[in-house]
C-alpha cells in the first residue's frame, strides 16, 4: 500500500524556532527544504555579498520580477515524495503555490515566540545575517511583515508556542510529527 508523504510548511518570524522544529523532524527521518538556503544559494551563484541587506534585497527583487510565489516555485521540485519539512515560507502567495502543488498532503505550521526572545536567539546564533542591534531587528521584522508573513501566520493550520525550554518545544514538535493527520 502506498502511503502519501507528509509535508509540513513552516512559517514564523525570524528566531521563533523553525530550525529547532527542523532538528526534531530530521531525527524522525524527514527531509528538509530550507527556503532561505534556496535564496542564499541563488544569491551566492550571482556573486552577491552574503549580508542580510543584500540577500533580503535580492529575495524581494526576485519576487518583484518573477512573482511573489517564486521561492515556493523553486522549492517544489526539491520535494522527492518523502516526508518533508519546508522551512521558511513568508507569504500567502507561497502558500498558494504549495497548496496548489501539494494539495492535502501539506500542513502549514506557524512557530511563535515573543520579539525579545527572538532577538536574543538571533544574536546568539551569530549568523552573517544576524541583526547587530534592535533597530536592525525591527527593520528585518518590518521587511518580513511586508512580504505578507503576518497574513500567512494567520492562516496556519497549527501554531506551536516556543516560549519555554528547548526540551518542552522539542516535545511539542515530536507530538505533532507523531500525530495522525
Amino acid at each position: 500500500m502506498y502511503v502519501m508523504a507528509r509535508i509540513y510548511v513552516l512559517t514564523g518570524m525570524p528566531g521563533a524556532g523553525k530550525e529547532e522544529f527542523v532538528k526534531v523532524a530530521l531525527g524522525r527521518g524527514y527531509q528538509v527544504v530550507r527556503m532561505g538556503d534556496v535564496v542564499r544559494q541563488e544569491a551566492a551563484a550571482r556573486g552577491l555579498v552574503m549580508s542580510d541587506r543584500e540577500v533580503g534585497g535580492f529575495a524581494s527583487a526576485e519576487r518583484q520580477e518573477h512573482g511573489p510565489g517564486i521561492w515556493a516555485v523553486r522549492c517544489v521540485p526539491l520535494i522527492k515524495g518523502r516526508d518533508t519539512v519546508i522551512d521558511g515560507s513568508r507569504s500567502t502567495y507561497e502558500l498558494e503555490v504549495f497548496r496548489k502543488e501539494l494539495g492535502g498532503k501539506m500542513r502549514l505550521v506557524a512557530i511563535h515566540a515573543s520579539p525579545p526572545e527572538r532577538f536574543l536567539r538571533l544574536r546568539r546564533r551569530n549568523r552573517s545575517d544576524a541583526p547587530r542591534n534592535e533597530a536592525e531587528f525591527r527593520r528585518r521584522d518590518e521587511r518580513e511583515m511586508g512580504w505578507g508573513l503576518g497574513d500567512l501566520i494567520a492562516q496556519a493550520d497549527l501554531v506551536i508556542e516556543n516560549e519555554g525550554t528547548l526540551a518542552e518545544f522539542h516535545r511539542k514538535v515530536a507530538e505533532e510529527l507523531d500525530s495522525p493527520w
